[in-house]
């Protein structure tokens, strides 16, 4: 697996080895002694599965307390998918991070606890997967806003609007969000 580092201190962007033949493929996605070997010895409590239509826009997602490391994967479609670090100590706080991820690239994110994470699906029928580090825990759960300007994440939505979920729609500006120490 080629492990890929990123503009953001411990987002990472995994590149798994296919192998490939005219039968179709395998790779592992996950691995607890090949991801350990590269310095991501993870435990998972969660693995969660969604379906988007085109335009549809999830996020930017976050628990504080009890913060979610996501290993983040497609395996139907396309998305282009965000990390938003969220750790006031950090030299990158408020900056983000974005990836096209998809079923024909194979690549995958991983989220480590403290950002926050969001995606637009590109395709109609888009699946995505992820492993959770942490418990979904509702009463921790926060949204931060999709489109707030001091963040100024580049959504490729082609001028149009994304389909939002009403708690994503209301989402706090990064001025205003319950961030990490």
């Amino acid at each position: 697996m080629n492990l890929v580092e990123t503009a953001l201190p411990g987002v990472l962007l995994l590149e798994p080895r296919v192998f490939g033949d005219y039968r179709g493929f395998f790779y592992e996605s996950w691995n607890a002694q090949t991801f350990a070997e590269a310095g991501l010895d993870l435990t998972f409590v969660q693995d969660n599965h969604s379906k988007s239509a085109k335009g549809v826009l999830r996020g930017l997602h976050y628990q504080n307390p009890d913060p979610q490391g996501k290993l983040v994967r497609v395996v139907a479609g396309a998305v282009y998918d965000v990390a938003v670090d969220l750790r006031r100590s950090s030299h990158t706080f408020g900056q983000w991070v974005g990836y096209e991820l998809s079923a024909a690239n194979k690549r995958m994110l991983w989220v480590p606890p403290g950002f926050a994470h969001g995606f637009l699906s590109l395709t109609n029928g888009t699946e995505f997967l992820y492993k959770c580090t942490a418990l979904y825990a509702p009463a921790h759960e926060q949204s931060l806003l999709w489109n707030d300007p001091a963040i100024g994440i580049e959504w490729p939505l082609d001028g149009a609007e994304p389909l939002l979920a009403a708690k994503d729609a209301a989402g706090h500006p990064l001025a205003d969000a319950k961030v990490f120490a």
